[in-house]
């Protein structure tokens, strides 16, 4: 995802999520799993959906087969990341802090989540150290 910021609306992000739960699907099985049905309205929609993902580099398409086969071109997380990058920057002048001690305080985070945290803020630290050091 490029470091522009690329406004996600909630439908498309329904679709990306069906994607990375399942992986590859076609527009009529997006619809089914999105609506549970799959009228020629719906599957009007996702094709406009995924039209709209596809213009913004989020969704690759395999023209391979008469049906095409559609999959996210980007990860779970790299998503989040920008959305929580948006969220800071409105909310906490860029500033992370606040997402991480609502979490710390609500007792939201597992142990294993706690562990993970506390090694990237380890590793984190020892590279502003050494950064300072060869200054």
């Amino acid at each position: 995802m490029s470091r522009n910021r690329q406004s996600i609306t909630d439908t498309e992000l329904a679709v990306l999520k069906a994607l990375w739960d399942s992986g590859s699907l076609t527009a009529r099985a997006i619809a089914e799993m999105l609506y549970g049905t799959c009228s020629e309205s719906e599957l009007g929609t996702v094709h406009s959906l995924l039209q709209r993902l596809e213009r913004k580099k989020l969704v690759l398409r395999d023209r391979s087969s008469h049906a095409h086969v559609f999959s996210a071109a980007v990860d779970r997380s790299q998503v989040a990341g920008q959305e929580l990058e948006a969220m800071a920057k409105k909310l906490a002048d860029g500033s992370m802090a606040p997402f991480i001690t609502h979490l710390v305080q609500a007792n939201q985070l597992k142990k294993e989540e706690i562990d993970e945290i506390r090694r990237m803020l380890d590793d984190a630290a020892r590279k502003l150290r050494q950064k300072r050091k060869t200054r």
